[in-house]
C-alpha cells in the first residue's frame, strides 16, 4: 500500500502551474536553508578541537609566577567576564589563551570565566587540561552560569522563557548577545570573547565599545559601568526588534542601532563618543578584518607584528573564520607569536601536546 502525501502538501501544489513553480521554489528554498543550517552548526557552531583534547592529561604543573602587589591607592579596575553559553567545559587552547592574557594584563582584576556546563553547589570541576591550566592564575575563577538566573528581573526574562519552547538556527551565538548585555547591566566591568587576546591592560576603558568596520560596532570586547542607561537601552531593543533567525541581528547589529540611536545619528562617522559612551577605532580591537583572517597564520617578523599592533589593546583571532587552521606552536606565524608573548603557559602545554 503506498502513502499518500500530506493533504496540505497536495492543497499546495494543486492551482495554476506558475503557482505550483512559486510553491516548490519556497519549499526547496526552506529546505536548502535547514540543511544549510545544520552544516553550519555541525561546521562552525562547536569549536573545532574537540578532538585535540581526547588523549591529553587531565592536570598541568602551575608556573611560578610572581605575586602582584598593586600601586597603593589605586582602585583596583572591575571584573573581566568570559563566557561559554553551550554546555561545553573543556576549553580548546584559544580559549585559554584568551583567559590567561587576560589574567596576565590585569593581574589585579577578577577573571570570571562563567560556563553553562558547569555544576552548581559545591561540585567539584571537571577534569580537564583546560581548568587546571587556568586555575594557576590567583584572580581567574571559573563558575556555573546560570542563564535564568542572570536574565531574572531584566526585560530578557521572559524572552528567554519563550526561546526554550522554540527551535532557533543561532540559539547559541543568540544567548552570548544577550548574556553579555545583561552581565554588564547587572554586574559592569569588561566582556570579552573566547577569541580574544588581550594585549595590554583595559583597566582605564569605561562605557566603551569597539568599532569592527566604518559601518559595524562589535560587541566582542564591552566595557561598561554597572546599570549604565545604554545597556538598559540595548536589553529593551534586543526584545522589541528581535529575530534570531538574522546572523548578528542580535548581536553587532543590535549595537550598531542602538548606538545611532543614542547619538541620534545616521552614519557611524557622524560621532565616535556622546552622552558619555565611547566608540573604539577599529585598530584598538579588530586591527585585522575578518575578511583577512588568513593573516594570523602568516608568517611576521618582529617588527611588522609591533607595527600591525601598535594601538591594539587586544586581538579578536575571528575564531568562527579560523577554527581548525592549523598552526606550529614554535613557528613565526603571526597567532603564535601572540601566545608566545601573552598567554605563555598556554603556548608551552601547545608546544608539549600538540
Amino acid at each position: 500500500m503506498t502513502s499518500r502525501p500530506p493533504d496540505c502538501l497536495l492543497r499546495l501544489l494543486r492551482g495554476a502551474p506558475r503557482q505550483r513553480v512559486c510553491t516548490l521554489f519556497i519549499i526547496g528554498f526552506k529546505f536548502t536553508f535547514l540543511v544549510s543550517v545544520m552544516v553550519y552548526w555541525h561546521i562552525v557552531g562547536e569549536p573545532g578541537s574537540q578532538g585535540q583534547f581526547s588523549n591529553l592529561p587531565a592536570d598541568i604543573p602551575c608556573p611560578r609566577l610572581v605575586p602582584h602587589t598593586p600601586p597603593s591607592g589605586t582602585p583596583p579596575p572591575g571584573n573581566i567576564f568570559f563566557l561559554e553559553t553551550s554546555d561545553r567545559t573543556d576549553p580548546n587552547f584559544l580559549f585559554m589563551c584568551s583567559v590567561e592574557s587576560a589574567a596576565r594584563a590585569q593581574p589585579e582584576s577578577r577573571v570570571a570565566v562563567l560556563m553553562k556546563g558547569l555544576p552548581g553547589g559545591n561540585a567539584s570541576l571537571p577534569r580537564h587540561l583546560g581548568l587546571s591550566l587556568l586555575g594557576c592564575f590567583p584572580n581567574v575563577q571559573m563558575l556555573p552560569l546560570d542563564l535564568q538566573e542572570l536574565f531574572r528581573d531584566t526585560p530578557l526574562a521572559a524572552w528567554y522563557a519563550a526561546l526554550q519552547r522554540r527551535w532557533e538556527p543561532y540559539v547559541l551565538p543568540v544567548l552570548s548577545d544577550a548574556s553579555r548585555i545583561a552581565l554588564m547591566w547587572k554586574f559592569g566591568g569588561i566582556y570579552l570573547d573566547t577569541d580574544f587576546i588581550v594585549l595590554k591592560s583595559l583597566g582605564n576603558l569605561t562605557n566603551t565599545l569597539g568599532t569592527q568596520s566604518r559601518y559595524v560596532l562589535n560587541g566582542a570586547f564591552l566595557a561598561f559601568e554597572r546599570h549604565h542607561e545604554f545597556m538598559a537601552l540595548c536589553m529593551r531593543d534586543f526584545v522589541a526588534h528581535y529575530n534570531g533567525w538574522i546572523w548578528g541581528h542580535q548581536g553587532p547589529q543590535l549595537l550598531t542601532r542602538v548606538f545611532k540611536k543614542w547619538c541620534s545619528i545616521r552614519s557611524l562617522g557622524e560621532s565616535h563618543a556622546c552622552r558619555g559612551v565611547t566608540t573604539l577605532p577599529y585598530e584598538a580591537f579588530y586591527p585585522i578584518p575578518w575578511q583577512n583572517w588568513k593573516k594570523y597564520f602568516e608568517d611576521v617578523s618582529p617588527e611588522e607584528l609591533s607595527r600591525l599592533l601598535n594601538a591594539t589593546y587586544a586581538v579578536h583571532v575571528w575564531n568562527k573564520k579560523s577554527q581548525g587552521t592549523r598552526f606550529k606552536a614554535t613557528s613565526r606565524a603571526l597567532l603564535a607569536q601572540l601566545h608566545a608573548r601573552y598567554c605563555p603557559t598556554t603556548h608551552k602545554a601547545m608546544k608539549l601536546y600538540l
